[in-house]
């Protein structure tokens, strides 16, 4: 009872967590915020790779790993189930890099709550997770070191999932997921204006957005396991999300505003008219989300090594935004490449803790899809990660602790380069919560 009052605490604060996330990346400013890494810290701890599918852990990478064997060395019997259930969280520390100087940001946010429940050759999967983020504070400053624009931005996409996956046979798994998106972004504008003295002019004007946005998705995926000898397991999977639409409501107002002459933040407000979009056909818009494809194959040894391969590739090049229009950037098709895996000293080890841990580790590489000044914003990442386990051993449920060190952007064309580590913490629970009693 304890434990399941735990798991429900952890669920609502994660929800509610959710309402604040936030990045600082200054490449949040286009389109609809930075995409935010789909998948568990397992697979961020393997360089993002989503092809290893066991029975211990959500993977919410491939609806097609709710189905399949549950836990095989696992002693239940038909009437009980045994839940997988995760929640993770991370903090962010990242060095925006120039060429005129550097500056220092970080934010602590969560990252997915889910849970998975197999039902016979069927399994059943949903959950909260963020899908994009909106978080930046980017100063035009011109030739004279005057501040002469302000834009920040807030908000992002959020994302409710659900899933079903069928174990077609004992090497072939499939499965669909829903998603439904929601969320807004929230966009100011502030030119401040200067007399001849060079003192800030009483009044300015500021423009706000607001965009609020809602859409549904589907991601289907394919499995296949088989033994190739008496001791090494082949795997391979295969995602594909085809494109589909965000529905956007969008509001834009301009304020006559006052500023403090020190910080120059907004000190008091005037007065505000309704800009309006429907003269544009503005205030009701369609954004189109670029259809994604994934496939990866790995080889290990059950229980002891795996190491794999993944390539994903989506389509970013249909993507535009008419509401927040940018002469300075456009979108090309992105592609990841990601290789990783994971060692365990001795699984069944009865003494010797560090023999039944997980160590993990990765590297990525790949083109984001945006384009700014005609300079195609690439990331690299390598990550490492430990599996540690908890609780009564027979109960298969770990901590696992992540670090990512990885480089976003370029300073050419006096752009920003964006040095980052991520420390990721989740828990991935398994228990029988569905088992009957027999005895009173």
């Amino acid at each position: 009872m304890i434990k399941r009052f735990i798991v429900i605490c952890i669920t609502i604060i994660g929800s509610v967590t959710f309402a604040q996330q936030g990045t600082g990346s200054p490449y949040s400013f286009y389109g609809i915020g930075s995409l935010k890494f789909k998948g568990t810290v397992e697979n961020r701890s393997m360089g993002g790779i989503g092809v290893y599918l066991d029975s211990i852990h959500v993977n919410l990478k491939n609806p097609a790993a709710y189905a399949g064997k549950n836990l095989e060395t696992y002693p239940f019997d038909g009437e009980s189930r045994p839940v997988k259930f995760a929640v993770a969280g991370t903090m962010s520390d990242v060095t925006l890099k120039s060429n005129s100087g550097e500056a220092e940001t970080n934010s602590t946010i969560f990252d997915y709550i889910a849970i998975s429940v197999p039902v016979g050759k069927f399994g059943f999967g949903f959950g909260l997770m963020p899908y994009t983020s909106v978080g930046y504070r980017l100063n035009d400053i011109n030739d004279d070191d005057i501040l002469v624009n302000r834009y920040t931005g807030e908000g992002g996409v959020n994302r409710v999932f659900a899933g079903l996956g069928y174990q077609i046979n004992d090497n072939w798994s499939v499965g669909l997921d829903f998603n439904y998106n929601f969320g807004n972004i929230q966009n100011t504008a502030l030119q401040i204006e200067y007399t001849s003295e060079g003192n800030v002019v009483q009044y300015q004007t500021r423009e706000f957005n607001r965009s609020d946005l809602s859409g549904v998705n589907f991601n289907f995926g394919v499995a296949y396991k088989t033994m190739i000898n008496d001791k090494f397991e082949l795997s391979a999977t295969a995602t594909y999300a085809p494109g589909s639409k965000l529905s956007s409501e969008n509001v834009r107002t301009f304020s006559t505003v006052s500023l403090d002459a020190t910080t120059f933040e907004v000190s008091r407000i005037f007065q505000t008219i309704d800009a309006v979009l429907a003269d544009e056909s503005l205030e009701k818009t369609d954004l189109n989300l670029p259809s994604r494809l994934s496939f990866g194959a790995g080889i290990g040894e059950p229980k002891s090594w795996f190491v794999g391969a993944e390539y994903a590739f989506q389509n970013t090049s249909d993507f535009s935004n008419p509401v927040f229009p940018n002469d300075n950037s456009t979108f090309e098709n992105a592609s990841q490449v990601s290789i990783g895996g994971f060692y365990i000293p001795d699984y069944n080890a009865f003494s010797g803790y560090y023999k039944r841990v997980v160590y993990r580790a990765g590297f990525n590489f790949g083109n984001t899809g945006l384009v700014v000044k005609n300079e195609s914003i690439k990331e690299f990442g390598i990550s490492f990660g430990l599996g540690l386990p908890v609780g009564n051993r027979n109960l298969f449920s770990n901590a696992n602790l992540g670090l990512e060190l990885g480089r976003r952007g370029t300073t050419n064309q006096n752009l920003i380069q964006e040095n980052f580590v991520n420390f990721n913490v989740s828990l991935s629970l398994n228990s029988r919560w569905f088992q009957q009693k027999k005895y009173n």
